[in-house]
């Protein structure tokens, strides 16, 4: 088992910056975007020696935290639009 100093949903930061990021982009770039950040999350885990099974779930988890996040943007975004 692995120990993981700061699991991958709880990067708050980091969820909230893909977040904002994918709310602006579109298409192709918002794919290349998500694809070109996994990759990058997926080397730094094997950097740290991380399982490939375990990488795979916590590239899951973060994947579900910034779909919640963008959630939450769009409805302060249509809440915003309604009181305005």
């Amino acid at each position: 088992m692995t120990v993981l100093q700061f699991p991958a949903d709880r990067r708050t930061g980091d969820v909230r910056r893909c977040a904002e990021a994918l709310r602006r982009l579109h298409g192709e770039t918002a794919n290349h975007f998500w694809r070109s950040e996994i990759t990058g999350f997926a080397a730094a885990l094997r950097g740290q020696g991380m399982a490939e099974e375990e990488i795979s779930r916590q590239a899951g988890l973060f994947m579900h935290a910034v779909q919640m996040e963008l959630q939450a943007l769009f409805a302060e975004a249509d809440s915003d639009a309604a009181a305005g």
